[in-house]
């Protein structure tokens, strides 16, 4: 435990160095990020830091949604639905498919094995591109387009995962099998109440935390945006 602890804790003084260094040299901090977890992998005797799964649902991949779901703009979401779709769904498919014929191909892995690995790696991380693109200026609608698919590409990853575990506990695909495991227990009266309180928690929990960022923007005592401080610079300044 105490292993685990100082190994996390490299980590973050690794993330923290990584994103000076990013903010200096003015280059997205994902794709620092990305270089230096390439070279850490590979480093011979790092020790292995194991973390429960619900630790990153609970703790890391909420906030990372929760900001970019407040920074979009929900009408322009439901205007560009179809291409966000498209992406999230078709192109994810598509490359799970991909990945899966080329392990198969290639590193002659199981289809089971091989589509595992390509819902793996088949949801693309939109922050570096949308760094990259927000220093190009690059169009509103295909920066909307990049963020909207980066917060679905995630579900259908997921569904594809467990399709692919359920394919490989079985030896072979079977359809009625893989549905079973994104429904192991409708039919139960205490799983429906746990999913609908679960629910109903998520969207007072969104709204409190939406309600208290609007007074908080609306506070006197707010920290002033950049655009506001230019605007109150030029107005204390001499003519």
């Amino acid at each position: 435990m105490t292993s685990t602890i100082q190994t996390l804790v490299a980590l973050l003084a690794v993330i923290a160095a990584i994103g000076v260094l990013a903010a200096r040299l003015t280059i997205p901090p994902a794709i620092l990020l990305v270089i230096a977890g390439i070279f850490l992998g590979a480093l011979p005797g790092l020790p292995t830091v194991a973390l429960a799964p619900e630790f990153f649902l609970l703790f890391i991949l909420p906030p990372l949604i929760y900001d970019a779901a407040v920074a979009m703009s929900w009408r322009e979401f439901r205007f560009n639905l179809r291409p966000i779709t498209l992406l999230a769904v078709g192109c994810v498919l598509f490359t799970t498919v991909t990945v899966a014929a080329a392990a198969h191909l290639l590193l002659n892995l199981s289809w089971p094995v091989g589509f595992l690995l390509g819902a793996i790696v088949s949801p693309p991380d939109a922050v570096a591109p949308i760094s990259i693109g927000r220093r190009m200026q690059l169009p509103r609608r295909i920066m909307l387009v990049l963020e909207g698919e980066g917060l679905a590409n995630d579900a259908t990853a997921l569904i594809l995962y467990r399709f692919a575990v359920a394919a490989i506990s079985m030896g072979m695909f079977s359809t009625s099998r893989a549905v079973g495991t994104l429904r192991p227990s409708w039919r139960e009266k205490s799983s429906g109440a746990s999913a609908l309180a679960g629910s109903c928690s998520a969207c007072g929990i969104g709204s409190a935390s939406l309600e208290l960022r609007s007074r908080s923007r609306s506070s006197p005592l707010s920290w002033p945006s950049g655009r506001q401080s230019n605007s109150a610079d030029r107005a204390c300044s001499p003519p």
